[in-house]
């Protein structure tokens, strides 16, 4: 009977061994799986990773160790897929290029997009008829005897921050496992291989810079596949256009509006840093972070962009001097009121660490390790989320009113308290007691709202923030609500003491999240941790921008907590969830014990989900490094 029990268990562990034997003969050259430039110890710890992944099926708990857990999770490494033949020879690789700068750093999203781009100079017929139109318009964008350069840029899970980042709040950020990757290469104008239809405007027009891009994905929403225009296009004179004009540019065709988050990082570049392009540039965009899911495919767009670009024309960018600069792109030319965190998350995060920003603008306070019991996930509720949103836009206009409320209050306040102090024109509402003059003063110049304390927000102001305003009763009674990137309707009603409130508490709601990260491993400290991301939530939901999705995910994951801490046998493994960037759709984010019955519970909220909706949700899962950390890649393909 013994050996009968035990002999599952030694067929499963002679598979294990056969499994990292073989990786270990292919990583030990190089060939699959991760760069042959690490070491033979990190080699072997990969393959024994992989050799425990190989083995897992879910519901089945085959004991895996901790630090594998953590190995997965920092190296984000997956089995390469098995080599597809086509006509009885072997499709494309990465193995194709020479890496001549940078490494892949075992991310196997990196070596299928080189794959992909190896496997341009061939022809599927497998390939469905609009994903062909793609692939034939970027097949003929790059040289093959030219260097070509990639950069990686990933999305990012929202775990507390979310829309108080314009405010300047304290946000945790985790930059997750999807990413967008971008190929370019720059040519004399001259030389560039050119589409049919550019190759007449050059004949018309002379050998001038053209810019040439090609949007892997194309078949999945309802953008074109491609974009092209004349650099040249971008100047007024010897200036660069005005980022207004690049807007109405850009919107005169809906379905190459996507190419704003490109081609703008372009203009942005010309404008702020002075840089001039006499190249052509052909630019390939694949991205695997999925779009309207709140976990900033934008962002992952423009930072790697951005990044490629940087790194063929040589420029020396610090990732945050970057994040600020794709922020420009999407404020000013795309034209979305959003903060910066989600352009530093993806410029500026690292693997299993969640970004530690305060956003006055954008300075990174710390990368915070994730503890080894704690796991984050993210759920898509399936309803789309943009920040160019109508509720992004309005809730973002009502807090700067708030603000602007709160500062003319407290010069109110200065006048009645001490007269002889300076004042400005704004009516106080009623007497107030007597404060200290230097406290005042601050608050009367407050730049950001997350710099007021609830305590004070409740103290002196709270009382006379009004639940709605419209534009017009506000600019009458306050001017300017001094926003550069929304203008207040005259005609709408705005709401005003939800998104002023939001801000101010959720920022003290960061920071008490942060600090309890540190704390004793207990099920009290992650019940406090959820019980902040609740509470963001429904705070959410007060400004306006919940939806049904998403409360529905929220409420899944309470339920299943609920019957848990009630059960006599075995306490929760989930422990909270809130709505994430944007709002209004999206995603969610959950917060769990890192263990095998947090997986399965997840797996049964996506069933239930669909079962009352239709809709299996997306799992977002893992982190990968930010583009800073990944740097950028100079390939040539080996047969060139």
């Amino acid at each position: 009977m013994r050996l009968h029990c035990e002999r599952p268990f030694i067929l499963s562990f002679y598979f294990f061994v056969q499994v990292a034997a073989h990786i270990l003969q292919d990583t030990a050259v190089g060939k699959k799986y991760i760069s042959g430039k690490l070491s033979g110890a990190r080699r072997l710890r990969d393959a024994i990773v992989l050799g425990y992944q190989l083995q897992r099926a879910p519901g089945r708990d085959v004991g895996i160790p901790e630090w594998y857990s953590l190995s997965e999770k920092e190296i984000g490494v997956r089995p390469a897929p098995a080599s597809r033949r086509i006509n009885g020879s072997a499709e494309s690789s990465f193995e194709d290029f020479e890496i001549l700068h940078g490494d892949m750093q075992g991310l196997t999203d990196t070596m299928a997009f080189l794959t992909s781009l190896s496997g341009l100079v061939g022809n599927d017929p497998r390939i469905p008829e609009k994903q062909s139109r793609e692939r034939t318009a970027a097949s003929v964008l790059f040289d093959l005897e030219e260097d070509i350069y990639v950069a990686r840029a990933p999305g990012r899970l929202d775990v507390m921050g979310g829309i108080a980042d314009y405010s300047g709040s304290l946000v945790l950020q985790m930059p997750i496992r999807e990413a967008c990757h971008v190929a370019i290469q720059r040519s004399d104008p001259v030389k560039q291989k050119l589409w049919k239809h550019t190759q007449a405007r050059q004949l018309a027009n002379g050998a001038v810079p053209i810019l040439q891009i090609v949007s892997f994905g194309s078949e999945l929403s309802n953008r074109a596949p491609t974009f092209d225009m004349d650099l040249s296009d971008f100047m007024d004179g010897d200036k660069p256009i005005s980022y207004e004009k690049a807007k109405e540019y850009f919107s005169q065709d809906p379905s190459q509006k996507w190419a704003a988050y490109v081609a703008g990082t372009v203009l942005v570049l010309m404008t702020e840093l002075g840089v001039q392009f006499t190249d052509s540039m052909s630019i390939l965009v694949s991205s695997s972070v999925p779009e309207g899911k709140g976990v900033s495919s934008s962002a992952s767009v423009e930072v790697a962009t951005m990044s490629a670009i940087a790194a063929v024309y040589g420029l020396n960018i610090a990732p945050r001097d970057l994040a600020i600069l794709c922020q420009k792109v999407e404020n000013h030319i795309v034209g979305a009121p959003c903060g910066v965190m989600d352009q530093m998350t993806s410029a500026c995060g690292e693997a299993n660490k969640l970004l530690a920003m305060v956003c006055q603008p954008a300075e990174v306070k710390e990368l915070v390790s994730i503890p080894t019991h704690i796991r984050f996930w993210g759920l898509d509720s399936g309803i789309r989320h943009s920040v160019g949103g109508t509720d992004y836009g309005s809730v973002r206009v009502g807090t700067y009113m708030g603000r602007k409320m709160i500062k003319c209050a407290a010069s109110d306040l200065i006048s009645q308290s001490f007269p002889s102090a300076p004042t400005q024109s704004c009516d106080a509402s009623e007497e107030y007691e007597k404060y200290g003059v230097d406290l005042l003063k601050s608050e009367a110049s407050l730049q950001y709202l997350c710099n007021l304390p609830p305590h004070r927000y409740e103290a002196a102001y709270a009382r006379d923030i009004p639940e709605f305003i419209t534009g017009d009763e506000f600019k009458e009674k306050y001017g300017d609500h001094n926003d550069a990137v929304t203008v207040i309707d005259p005609k709408r009603s705005y709401s005003v003491k939800a998104p002023t409130r939001h801000p101010i508490y959720e920022n003290f709601r960061v920071e008490a999240f942060k600090a309890l990260l540190t704390a004793a491993k207990t099920d009290e400290q992650l019940s406090a941790l959820g019980e902040l991301m609740y509470q963001c939530h429904y705070s959410y939901n007060a400004c306006g921008l919940g939806s049904d999705g998403t409360d529905r995910l929220v409420n899944l994951v309470q339920e299943i907590q609920h019957r848990k801490t009630t059960s006599q046998h075995e306490g929760p493994s989930l422990f909270g969830a809130k709505i994430t960037g944007g709002g209004s759709g999206g995603s969610v984010c959950v917060i769990g014990k890192n263990s095998l019955k947090s997986s399965e519970e997840i797996f049964e909220i996506q069933k239930r989900y669909k079962a009352a909706t239709g809709y299996l949700p997306i799992v977002f899962e893992g982190s990968s490094p930010g583009a800073g950390k990944f740097g950028y890649l100079k390939i040539r393909w080996r047969s060139a």
